[in-house]
């Protein structure tokens, strides 16, 4: 028997297991899901495959909903997280050099 891959993006958890695990209710998900907020998996039957990348932005969704926030609100800051996460490795990829070493800091030499 094949292994099944789990990478982070690997959908491999049910919805019911999923919800249990974020102690969440099963519709809480669907809505979630319908509000663009997560996007599982689905096998070929339509089945919801949850990765576990999808389990802990599930997490993030649940500590925000528990900090006040509507799903609107929700939706914002998932986006500005994911951006910022995005300029941080564009930002980072720039500090290499072309061959992969960090550059010198612009900042001028104070030795003399």
């Amino acid at each position: 028997m094949e292994a099944i891959p789990t990478t982070s993006s690997t959908g491999v958890f049910a919805i019911s297991v999923a919800a249990e695990m974020v102690s969440m209710e099963i519709q809480n998900l669907r809505v979630y899901e319908r509000r663009g907020l997560i996007e599982p998996d689905r096998t070929a039957g339509g089945t919801r495959l949850y990765s576990p990348q999808d389990i802990a932005r599930l997490v993030r969704i649940r500590d925000l909903l528990a900090e006040g926030l509507n799903l609107a609100g929700i939706g914002h800051v998932l986006a500005l997280e994911a951006e910022v996460a995005r300029l941080r490795a564009a930002n980072a990829r720039l500090r290499l050099g072309p061959r992969g070493d960090r550059t010198r800091s612009a900042r001028p030499s104070t030795a003399t």
